[in-house]
């Protein structure tokens, strides 16, 4: 179930990044109202699951860490509350796109990365396995992620010349 539900993330997260980049300014579709469901049924579901672990005294569900439940849960509704807004805006705008298509894009393939690099580590020959460099190529879009964020935030870079 959870390679289900990490594939259905990251093809959520990619899909929603890609109808960001590809809309104008200020405009939604109704495929943004069908792709809020997503998050929200999944995030609530892996709540209720989580909360269900905890009720019966368990550290794991099915093989996944009982946290794990709960960081990908909130990531989803995080993830539903950041459409919710895009959605009661009527859009996004200027360097809000690029953002809501930098972090889903990213995060879409921290998911995809992770679950190659060291969910298929037998794939890979051991001396490579064993020297734990796997973990750069994995963790590289999420160090990407935080840094592209940080430049947006803290820089001029991408603000919009005045018309003129």
């Amino acid at each position: 179930m959870g390679n289900v539900l990490g594939g259905t993330f990251a093809f959520y997260l990619i899909a929603t990044a890609w109808a960001t980049a590809r809309r104008k300014d200020g405009e939604t579709r109704i495929f943004d109202w069908g792709a809020l469901l997503v998050p929200l049924v999944a995030g609530i579901g892996l709540w209720i699951s989580g909360l269900q672990a905890v009720r019966s005294h368990t550290d794991s569900n099915d093989g996944v860490p009982l946290g794990m439940h709960f960081f990908l849960g909130s990531v989803w509704l995080l993830a539903a509350v950041g459409d919710v807004r895009m959605l009661l805006r009527g859009g996004v705008f200027g360097a809000q796109r690029i953002v809501r298509h930098l972090w889903r894009m990213c995060f879409g393939l921290f998911i995809a990365s992770g679950s190659f690099f060291l969910g298929q580590q037998q794939v890979f020959p051991v001396f490579i396995r064993k020297t734990n460099v796997l973990f750069v190529p994995a963790l590289l879009p999420l160090l990407l992620l935080i840094f592209w964020l940080l430049r947006l935030r803290f820089t001029n870079a991408y603000k919009r010349p005045a018309s003129q």
